[in-house]
C-alpha cells in the first residue's frame, strides 16, 4: 500500500482495525476481533509488535519494492505497533530495531495460512 495504514490514511479508522493505546486496557487482545486489512489479514496494525526477518537500518536509496532492510547488522525490525502505543506507531512504515534475543510481553509474531490451509 502507499497509504499510512493498510486501510487508508485516516487514523480515526484505526479503532476498526487495531488494538492500540486509545481502545484497549492493559494488554493484548484475542486475534480477529477487528476488521481484516484489504488482503484478509487480521491484526497487522496494533495488538503486538511483529518481529520481522529484516535487519534494522537504512533502506537503499532510490525506488525499491519490498526492501529487506540493511545488508549488515544484527538488530531486527519490529513493525505494526502494539496495544500500548498510539496511532502513529501503528502506521505501515513505522518500525523499531532490537537485537534478536530481546524479549518483551508486547512483542510477538503473526501466523498466516493460505485459504486451503496448506
Amino acid at each position: 500500500t502507499t497509504t499510512a495504514y493498510s486501510f487508508g490514511d485516516d487514523p480515526e479508522l484505526l479503532d476498526d482495525y487495531a488494538w492500540h493505546y486509545h481502545n484497549t486496557g492493559d494488554g493484548y487482545e484475542e486475534v480477529g476481533q477487528k476488521k481484516p486489512n484489504p488482503w484478509g489479514l487480521y491484526d497487522m496494525h496494533g495488538n503486538v509488535w511483529e518481529w520481522c526477518q529484516d535487519r534494522y537500518g537504512d533502506y537503499p536509496s532510490g525506488t525499491v519494492t519490498d526492501p529487506t532492510g540493511a545488508a549488515l547488522g544484527s538488530n531486527r525490525v519490529n513493525r505494526g505497533g502494539c496495544w500500548g502505543y498510539t496511532a502513529v506507531n501503528c502506521r505501515s512504515a513505522y518500525r523499531y530495531g532490537y537485537f534478536p534475543s530481546y524479549r518483551h510481553f508486547n512483542f510477538g509474531f503473526r501466523v498466516s495460512l493460505s485459504p486451503s490451509g496448506k
